[in-house]
């Protein structure tokens, strides 16, 4: 893995090398395809995404605990923009069907250019058209899955997904293409962004766990956000 401090570049992974020109970001490859970009949003805009957050999951349509398959209930509450996510049936639909059939907002055009922004920073290119936003409390986890719901072009393209993190850190669990291949635990900290594209798209990952406390104190918040950019259609 190479540790890059770079100033106002672009990153790019390969062969465990990170070059940059955007961020004071540090750039860390996780292996061909994943890039973890270190403190990549600096306080003032954590801050502000942190405001937008908490006003979409208190909205019109707001955040709920989803019951999966077989009956579980998720330990994060879910906001779903541009495309919904059935936790009965692993499929994006317009409406949220398994809940209470209201229709998902929509991706602001802000948030779009966020996930371009952070995936051209990581080398690979993204027109997001969807998020999933997270809300992770102290005892919050997620267990150990692939990112395989969005259509089957967009996955054989190797479209990555963009992982913004902001308040206390999060144990993140990050694998190999199968599940019981060795897993790496790493902190995911607030302004961190994580992508992963090309081969590493189908690798498995998770939150094994909140750490309370760790958010900067800057921000007056506890637990987490977490924002997944994703691409459905080519």
């Amino acid at each position: 893995m190479a540790n890059i401090h770079p100033s106002r570049s672009r990153f790019i992974a390969g062969n465990g090398i990170v070059r940059s020109v955007f961020s004071s970001a540090e750039g860390i490859a996780r292996g061909p395809g994943a890039v973890h970009l270190r403190h990549y949003l600096p306080i003032d805009r954590q801050r502000a995404l942190i405001a937008r957050c908490r006003a979409l999951l208190d909205g019109a349509v707001p955040a709920y605990v989803p019951i999966v398959r077989g009956g579980g209930k998720m330990h994060v509450r879910m906001l779903c923009l541009g495309r919904h996510w059935n936790g009965q049936t692993y499929q994006y639909e317009p409406t949220r069907s398994d809940f209470d059939a209201q229709p998902a907002p929509p991706l602001p055009d802000d948030f779009r250019a966020l996930a371009r922004e952070i995936a051209v920073a990581a080398g690979m290119t993204l027109e997001a058209d969807l998020c999933i936003l997270n809300y992770y409390d102290a005892g919050g986890r997620m267990g150990l899955h692939q990112d395989k719901d969005e259509s089957a072009a967009s996955i054989a393209a190797g479209l990555p997904v963009v992982s913004v993190s902001l308040g206390d850190t999060a144990r993140f669990l990050f694998g190999g293409l199968k599940r019981r291949e060795p897993v790496e635990a790493l902190p995911l900290e607030s302004g961190d962004a994580f992508v992963f594209g090309g081969p590493a798209r189908l690798r498995y990952h998770g939150v094994s766990r909140i750490l309370p406390g760790t958010a900067p104190p800057e921000l007056d918040m506890s637990g987490r956000f977490n924002l997944t950019f994703r691409q459905y259609d080519i």
